[in-house]
């Protein structure tokens, strides 16, 4: 026959019960507080989190020297596989300021330029996605500039961001319109401030004329024309995403925004350099980010009867210089607008 737990002996396995609870209770407080602390220590908000997360201190960003990558954004239609973006990027985790220089994608990149071919094009460099190291190597030609890395990004992924935050805001500069079957390409936007879906944000991108229905104009000159023009779009976009997907309220689609990436992003970085300048990543703002366009000119060569950019050599210095290398941290930030006559070429 059992023997029936006295009331003395209930209470003290309640009184047992309740300091074990209060133990715990007191260990979970103060691992709590101690998060708490390292998170401030960090940075504190959403970058002291992912900073401590991540098993950063505060010795961390002391050591953390500015990221240079490539980026090269490519659409894919069927068969052809253009690659209408390529930027040079900067980022400063220290100084929380970022710079971006678009390549035109008809960059000469050889020595001869004479007798310049399409083959010499930056954008024939990166050989249809099967060598962008190739890319980054014609990039520093060009820059002087010593680039690792790379970031090869589908237009997929945009579509597909501006869809998971909602779409985003944008004004866009000019009445849009263009169709090209060949391209499964088709461009159909008001002008102004408006909210874009993933499927027109593609087409802001994309877009360098209008058609034959609105006579094939293009951007007006004093925004940059064609390609100049585009490329300008391109990084304000940019800016534009950026400046919308980094809020707070978008932090717990982060499941969601590392799987567009993965599926549509591909990079030479390592996840190490990448869990490194992650935390301060996210606490940047797009008012500290610089935009330029590589300095030089479009030029017919008679000998090959090709279109080319050629880049003006000293210009590029002194801008690569002023905004990669040595910049000035208080200084007003405008877009630069390049000179360049009417050459088309899709």
């Amino acid at each position: 026959m059992e023997k029936k737990e006295t009331t003395k002996e209930k209470g003290k396995k309640k009184r047992i019960g309740l300091k074990i609870f209060l133990v715990i209770l007191v260990i979970l407080v103060l691992i709590a507080l101690f998060f708490v602390y390292k998170i401030n220590k960090n940075g504190g908000g959403m970058q002291g989190m992912i900073a401590t997360l991540v098993g950063h201190d505060t010795e961390t960003l002391k050591d953390l020297e500015p990221l240079y990558f490539l980026v090269l954004g490519e659409s894919v239609s069927g068969d052809s596989r253009l690659t209408d973006t390529i930027i040079v990027c900067k980022y400063d985790p220290k100084t929380q300021t970022a710079a971006m220089m678009s390549i035109p994608r008809d960059t000469y990149t050889g020595t001869d330029r004479s007798r310049a071919t399409a083959y010499y094009k930056i954008n024939n460099a990166y050989k249809g996605g099967e060598d962008p190291e190739n890319a980054v190597e014609a990039a520093n030609k060009i820059t002087g500039l010593n680039i690792e890395y790379y970031v090869w990004v589908n237009t997929n992924v945009l579509k597909e961001i501006v869809d998971e935050i909602g779409g985003v805001y944008f004004d866009v500069p000019m009445r849009m319109l263009y169709r090209d079957t060949t391209q499964d390409l088709d461009i159909d936007l008001q002008a102004g401030y408006q909210l874009l879906n993933g499927e027109q944000a593609e087409q802001l991108v994309r877009f360098r004329h209008n058609d034959e229905r609105l006579n094939w104009t293009t951007y007006p000159s004093e925004y940059g024309i064609e390609d100049y023009g585009r490329m300008r779009t391109q990084r304000e976009f940019i800016s534009a995403t950026l400046q919308q997907t980094l809020k707070p309220e978008n932090i717990l689609k982060i499941g969601s925004f590392i799987d567009i990436i993965y599926r549509n992003i591909k990079t030479n970085m390592p996840m190490n350099e990448i869990k490194d300048y992650l935390p301060y990543a996210v606490n940047f703002s797009t008012e500290n980010l610089q935009t330029e366009t590589l300095p030089g000119s479009d030029k017919y060569v008679e000998a090959t009867s090709t279109y080319m950019f050629f880049h003006d050599v000293e210009e590029t210095k002194e801008l690569v210089d002023k905004i990669f290398l040595n910049p000035v941290e208080d200084e007003t930030k405008e877009n630069s607008i390049e000179e360049t006559n009417e050459f088309t070429e899709e």
